[in-house]
């Protein structure tokens, strides 16, 4: 095993190659070979072409490996290519079959495009049972990504590529957007690290690259008074029936607009009083439970009749196979005057958790919990569900009580 001087039937210069030479070289009618030194050579075809190879001997064999042609590779990078190799042979591997290695691995990683690995970590978010809105977002945001480098390997995917695509949102003023779309790629990265087809995720460099957006709360009323008075207002709202009893209902739950939407008939159980929304509908991805008043049966019972025959409690009105539309309530407080600097369908929510505290009759705990927000800590959550139920349970008769109140002053 070694490295073979191999100089027999070339014209070998008495000093090693230089640029100047080997620019000097000229095609003759046959290829001819003009050597450097430690087995490197200049390879010289007909056409005028120059290649760089080297010879070499491994376990009694003689191979020749390509380096590259003469410019692209210059006189410098060649005779580091020879030393690299000389370093492997000299441990007993072959640089040939190494090359020949990379070359698959490179023709492998082409076709781990960013679009396949986005497709495959939506797959597996379908598979986890992430919501129809989850699903529905990263579907959205891979889009984005994939209009300006979904065809690229991954691994030829850089943080400036990315930051490119990120501006371009970021330019419309989507600020909130443009974070997502960061933290959405990123996502696509560490589950192609995971999988062994990435190395690197290089939207952790971007983390302070993007505009913060200025958050803001939706808007909601917190004055008994005044919310009273939209109390009054949903009350002899004029347009679809169903749409006063959703309002009606989101005043009375103090849940997520999209919860009280997608709530279907089989949910509701009005012999115990309660509303099971199953995890795959909740945003923290856990089964909740809501109480349900006597005066949230009552308007059960007068919704069943409209709508009993379709699966949901709010059909939409094309079709009762869909829910009602996220537009819907939101449409409905404009068309009673309210701005959406005002109130929102979301707003409820505020509401409740403003006044229900503020009150000082509730433990916080149990508010938090009647809101379906998430407690960070795992043996404090367990506590919790358990512990506040029979409260929330007042709780709930208490706020639809003090709704009535609000109608009333």
């Amino acid at each position: 095993m070694g490295v073979s001087a191999e100089h027999k039937n070339h014209d070998t210069p008495k000093m090693p190659l230089s640029d100047a030479k080997i620019r000097n070289l000229k095609a003759r009618d046959k290829q001819y070979k003009v050597a450097d030194f430690d087995s490197l050579y200049v390879l010289v075809k007909p056409n005028g072409s120059k290649l760089w190879q080297m010879k070499y001997r491994l376990d009694g064999r003689e191979k020749t490996l390509s380096i590259g042609a003469y410019p692209a590779v210059s006189l410098q990078q060649a005779r580091k290519s020879r030393d690299a190799a000389r370093s492997m042979i000299a441990n007993g591997e072959d640089p040939s079959e190494e090359k020949q290695e990379q070359k698959r691995l490179k023709r492998e990683a082409s076709g781990q495009t960013f679009e396949k690995i986005g497709g495959m970590f939506l797959d597996k978010q379908r598979k986890e049972g992430k919501s129809k809105a989850t699903l529905d977002k990263t579907a959205y945001h891979l889009k984005l990504a994939n209009h300006d480098f979904g065809k690229k390997p991954i691994t030829a995917i850089t943080a400036p590529m990315i930051l490119r695509t990120l501006r371009k949102v970021e330019a419309k003023g989507n600020y909130e957007t443009a974070h997502r779309l960061r933290a959405r790629i990123g996502s696509v990265f560490r589950y192609a690290v995971a999988s062994g087809l990435a190395e690197t995720d290089p939207t952790y460099a971007l983390r302070d690259a993007l505009i913060r957006p200025t958050r803001q709360h939706r808007a909601a009323i917190t004055d008994p008074t005044a919310f009273g008075a939209l109390l009054r207002e949903i009350d002899v709202f004029d347009g679809q029936v169903t749409t006063r009893i959703a309002l009606q209902l989101l005043a009375l739950l103090a849940q997520r607009p999209g919860e009280l939407r997608h709530a279907k008939w089989s949910e509701f159980d009005e012999a115990d009083k309660v509303w099971a929304i199953p995890a795959g509908k909740m945003k923290m991805r856990r089964d909740h439970f809501v109480p349900l008043a006597d005066q949230a049966i009552t308007l059960l019972n007068e919704l069943r009749p409209l709508t009993g025959e379709s699966e949901y409690l709010f059909p939409s009105l094309r079709s009762w196979h869909r829910p009602m539309s996220e537009n819907t309530m939101n449409a409905a407080l404009r068309r009673m005057g309210y701005s959406g600097d005002e109130m929102t369908a979301h707003g409820f929510r505020a509401t409740f958790s403003t006044l229900a505290n503020e009150s000082g009759l509730w433990n916080p705990d149990a508010i938090e919990r009647a809101l379906a927000h998430e407690e960070r800590n795992e043996v404090r959550r367990a506590y919790a569900r358990g512990a506040h139920w029979e409260e929330r349970v007042k709780l709930s008769d208490w706020w639809a009580g003090r709704l009535d109140d609000f109608r009333s002053s």
